[in-house]
């Protein structure tokens, strides 16, 4: 049985700026549907992903900004983060974890404990390991989202 993630909810208190921020971002909007008052649905999707997200009204009781932890995957971090600034998204700068296994920070990106593999250290790893380097960048309700560098997958993904 193949199980595939393909969508994620995310909650927003303004849907327009909501929209607008992740069409800034480079996401494809592929549905925006308002059927009955006090319902809607805003569809996007990220370059190249297979996953999206939607958000809208009345389609989640969970807290604007509660949604953390969101990966996007990039094979090359400097360029991911360069093209979202110059789409205007504030992006952290590059770093790496202490570990060197898994950034695994909440609430924006900031890690939540203080463990060494959870420390940022400046810049991409410095051994160029795959997985192991990010920047985080936040949409305008707070719902926190971490860019990933996959240069070289895992066998069987």
């Amino acid at each position: 049985m193949n199980l595939k993630l393909e969508l994620v909810v995310l909650p927003v208190s303004d849907v327009d700026r909501a929209k607008a921020f992740y069409e800034r971002a480079g996401f494809r909007l592929d549905v925006d549907k308002a059927p009955v008052e006090g319902w809607r649905a805003v569809h996007l999707t990220p370059p190249g992903s297979e996953a999206s997200i939607i958000f809208g009204e009345g389609l989640t009781p969970a807290e604007p900004g509660s949604a953390q932890g969101l990966y996007l995957i990039v094979t090359d971090i400097e360029a991911a983060r360069t093209e979202l600034l110059e789409r205007g998204i504030a992006v952290s700068e590059v770093f790496h974890d202490g570990g060197g296994v898994l950034f695994h920070g909440h609430a924006g990106g900031t890690a939540t404990h203080d463990l060494p593999a959870q420390r940022r250290l400046p810049g991409r790893h410095p051994e160029g390991l795959s997985y192991a380097s990010y920047a985080t960048f936040s949409d305008p309700d707070g719902n926190g989202w971490v860019l990933q560098e996959i240069t070289e997958r895992v066998p069987g993904r």
